[in-house]
């Protein structure tokens, strides 16, 4: 599947995840692991932070980019309590806008180049690969929590 589909079917699949009831928003996809609303909080952080990077990598090529430490994320800002409502928020608008980039951007400028802090070199393209395929991941433990639970 192409990058530009994958980002805007995987969009509205999860938002619909936003809509479920409480009951299920607590379910996990295996013991210890993070619970549906802890993985929707979790895309709407990361989207934030790949989103930077990719306008970063737009505009300033080059550059060494941090990782984060999503661990310490999910922690520091209690996932387990975070309003919900704002992470869709963030996610629509942030999801959006790298949906537009992406159109205007992935091919033209795919090959621009960034260093990434763990990885190497990745380029633009590799960026917006990544944000669509880590939402499919997440994607796929939201359906497994729902079918074990």
């Amino acid at each position: 599947m192409d990058t530009l589909k994958l980002l805007a079917d995987t969009k509205h699949k999860t938002l619909a995840y936003f809509e479920l009831p409480e009951f299920d928003l607590s379910k996990t996809y295996g013991d210890g692991k993070w619970s549906i609303q802890q993985i929707l909080v979790h895309l709407a952080d990361t989207e934030t932070v790949l989103y930077e990077r990719i306008r970063r990598i737009i505009a300033e090529p080059r550059q060494v980019l941090w990782n984060f430490d999503q661990d310490a994320w999910e922690e520091g800002l209690d996932y387990k309590t975070y309003p919900l409502v704002l992470s869709k928020n963030l996610y629509v608008s942030v999801r959006d806008n790298i949906i537009y980039l992406a159109e205007q951007h992935y091919e033209a400028l795919g090959a621009k180049e960034y260093v990434h802090s763990d990885t190497g070199v990745r380029t633009l393209k590799d960026e917006f690969d990544k944000v669509a395929s880590h939402n499919l991941h997440h994607l796929k433990q939201v359906a497994v929590a729902l079918k074990k639970n």
